[in-house]
């Protein structure tokens, strides 16, 4: 069991990797390169014009689930946008095809009867994805980045949190599916994507936590408290 830790600027990359690798696809979604050497993460978000407050603030919630409320005001909202569109462009231009393309190589001919249909619902649960993140990419992000320019809108962040829906319902069904049903002769290839369908079910789980107890409180307070125009 891992012990909960707080990580701080002055601490390595290397380091919070090693408390938890489960944290890479998060630097994945920062752009941050690798070949980290022993430097500081203050240093490699500098290097990579990342907000450290931001890479620390969402990097601790993601390792101990817990959010400072004092700092939450603080955050910079364009910088979590940012970050989740760049969420968006890893889960549908590198997860998720990497994830079809590996279920395409584990399934076999003898179950060509029902290959399509799991196929399908594959493909169906990536149309649900789509439609998910381009009401975000064409309708919520544009609003934030405007509040924060100070320029007046209808729309409200309360609209989002109402319309915010969860989008795993299909996923499960397809692992359960799967393991329930799913009689193969090279079992490994069908467990790799089985790993695969649980990781990417809870980093999506992850990234409904940030933009829910993040995104949606920090533009919430955002909308109470109007100020000039921040970053």
């Amino acid at each position: 069991m891992k012990i909960a830790k707080t990580f701080n600027g002055s601490e390595t990359v290397v380091d919070l990797i090693r408390h938890d690798y489960n944290i890479l696809p998060i630097l994945s979604r920062f752009n941050i390169p690798l070949g980290f050497q022993n430097k500081r993460i203050d240093n490699v978000c500098s290097e990579n014009g990342i907000d450290t407050e931001v890479f620390l603030f969402i990097v601790n919630f993601i390792l101990n689930g817990k959010i400072d409320t004092d700092r939450l005001p603080s955050i910079s909202p364009t910088a979590i946008v940012d970050f989740l569109h760049n969420s968006h462009d890893y889960f549908l231009k590198y997860k998720f095809p990497h994830i079809r393309m590996n279920l395409m190589s584990a399934l076999e001919e003898s179950h060509n009867d029902i290959n399509p249909a799991i196929i399908a619902f594959f493909d169906s649960y990536l149309q649900e994805v789509n439609k998910h993140f381009a009401y975000e990419e064409e309708k919520v992000f544009p609003y934030i980045r405007a509040l924060v320019a100070g320029k007046p809108s209808a729309y409200n962040i309360n609209v989002f949190k109402r319309h915010h829906d969860e989008i795993g319902e299909k996923l499960t069904e397809l692992k359960n599916i799967i393991l329930r049903f799913y009689v193969t002769s090279q079992p490994n290839k069908m467990y790799d994507v089985l790993v695969d369908l649980y990781n990417a079910e809870e980093d999506m789980e992850s990234h409904a936590d940030i933009e829910n107890n993040i995104l949606i409180p920090l533009i919430a307070l955002k909308e109470l408290h109007p100020t000039s125009p921040t970053k």
